[in-house]
């Protein structure tokens, strides 16, 4: 996949080049979404090149960029000239306009930017020795070169040097085997179904099995190290076949068994340390049950599905650390002679991707619509569950003639529920309007806007809006008529949300114009 926006010089420039033009991307974007005020009117005079030119309201410094949904090649304003932004010049910049609008100081996140920027390199360079996976679907889930377009270190990786993590990274076409330990049965803790867990191997007499990510195990190793010594933890070795680290990183899939596990991973990627956290673990078979529940009332051969998180097993010693979800796999719920992708992978682009290859976009992307939209809006309508269908919890299955035919929907943690949804369970949740708010952010923001722009970009002369606005208005909500009529979008601050400290989970949204105005 070529660079992220058509920046020649940074092509020229080599592996180094490629690798800032692919981490300004998502960095540029969060500065323009969330700080930067675009300036009207035509370019400096004898500049014939098409850029758009943003003031910095903090430091009132000029910044212009080529493009719009992967902007590139940032120049600043200096006394003399415009002056091109290399990658650290442009975290420099990004830090001293957020120290000024916000009065705070942050010395982490620069720092992640940097760590970010340098992964995409230390990836370019192992996806230039490493195979693709035959299968689209894998291909898919380990495309995100990019990953969250609008976040500013989306691939940072704790810091730490990339051997460290390289061998269980998706983006660099990695699989690996995962450890099995043994864990004393009286230090289990467990919830749900989790008899798949025992079928990876066999576990000695008064222990369970419990697989294990190997580089959780390294990021762990001091806490752990006690539980080995006394014997509550055996190593018994590993997996007879290797896993495939889809894009959540932590999250993998074994395609012979068709399962998929979720790990705890010590590292902070986007907005949190990836822990499976004891409080979302002791209420996530609450809310996985809601969730089945609202998706047992779709029938119909098509009928969208839920990846179910089945269940849970970790030691008492080391709730957090130890933890593994067992998700439900791929087969049984999705629509024979359908391929499924990640729909984030969709917005990236990737070899064989069919949003690129259709030679029917409109209806493509009316068949996408009808797919992807309903499940989430009457989930929200009729039962008071609020998913996170954002682009990496969302996978379309693709029928033989390229058309998406199916939706399929997954990751509980994200899921909260109105108050009338809960039940006994206690899951979290959230007043109608703050689900709402949620729900169209996650659906409208971060999905659909994306996949539309990247569908009118491969296919020039679409307007992908039109088509949006009558699938929504075909969903009988009272909150409907505003989000149609609404000049605005509720867009997440990612980048003010890390530069402030704020608990990942504890959204902050600015207006964003809404294309669904214009009609």
């Amino acid at each position: 996949m070529p660079p992220p926006a058509d920046d020649q010089a940074a092509s020229r420039a080599g592996p180094a080049g490629r690798a800032d033009a692919y981490a300004a991307v998502p960095l540029l974007n969060c500065l323009l979404r969330e700080v930067a005020e675009p300036l009207p009117g035509p370019e400096p005079p004898g500049d014939g090149n098409v850029r758009r030119t943003y003031r910095l309201p903090g430091t009132g410094r000029l910044l212009r960029v080529y493009g719009t949904r992967r902007p590139a090649a940032p120049e600043v304003l200096t006394a003399d000239a415009w002056h091109r932004l290399g990658h650290p010049e442009l975290v420099e910049l990004v830090a001293g306009e957020l120290r000024r609008h916000t009065g705070l100081s942050n010395h982490e996140l620069p720092a992640e930017m940097l760590d970010s920027r340098d992964a995409v390199a230390a990836l370019l360079d192992a996806r230039a020795r490493a195979a693709p996976p035959a299968d689209p679907y894998l291909r898919s889930e380990q495309s995100l070169l990019t990953g969250h377009p609008h976040h500013p270190a989306p691939k940072a990786r704790g810091g730490g040097p990339a051997a460290r993590w390289l061998p269980y990274a998706p983006e660099a076409h990695a699989r690996f085997p995962l450890t099995l330990l043994a864990l004393r049965e009286d230090t289990v803790v467990e919830e749900g179904d989790t008899a798949a867990l025992d079928r990876l191997g066999t576990a000695p007499p008064g222990y369970r099995l419990l697989p294990a990510h190997p580089w959780q195990l390294d990021l762990a190793a001091r806490d752990l190290a006690p539980a080995f010594a006394d014997g509550r933890l055996l190593r018994l070795g590993t997996t007879a076949f290797p896993v495939w680290p889809t894009a959540a990183i932590r999250t993998v899939y074994a395609p012979d068994d068709d399962l998929f596990l979720k790990f705890s991973l010590d590292v902070r990627i986007t907005n949190d340390i990836r822990r499976l956290w004891r409080h979302d673990l002791r209420r996530l078979h609450g809310t996985d049950t809601a969730v089945r529940r609202a998706f047992a009332a779709f029938d119909g051969p098509a009928a969208p599905a839920w990846l179910s998180d089945r269940g849970h097993r970790t030691a008492d010693f080391a709730f957090e650390q130890l933890a593994v979800v067992v998700r439900d796999g791929l087969r049984g719920h999705v629509v024979p002679g359908a391929t499924p992708c990640l729909a984030a992978a969709l917005a990236e682009g990737f070899d064989g991707s069919p949003l690129a290859g259709t030679t029917r976009p409109a209806q493509w992307w009316e068949s996408y619509l009808d797919r992807v939209v309903p499940p989430p809006l009457t989930a929200f309508a009729e039962h008071g569950v609020v998913l996170e269908a954002h682009l990496q919890n969302t996978l379309i299955a693709i029928g033989p003639d390229g058309m998406p035919v199916q939706a399929l929907f997954r990751d509980a943690e994200g899921v909260k529920l109105l108050p009338e949804a809960s039940g006994t369970a206690s899951p979290p949740t959230v007043s109608r309007a703050a689900g709402w708010e949620r729900l169209v952010y996650c659906l409208v923001v971060n999905h659909l806007m994306e996949i539309a722009a990247a569908l009118a970009e491969h296919h020039p002369g679409l307007d992908p809006w039109p088509a949006v606005r009558r699938e929504l208005a075909r969903h009988d909500l009272p909150e409907m008529p505003a989000l149609l009529g609404a000049p605005t979008l509720p867009a997440k601050t990612n980048l003010l949300l890390r530069w402030t400290a704020a608990d990942g989970a504890a959204a902050r949204y600015r207006p964003l114009p809404s294309p669904l105005a214009a009609g």
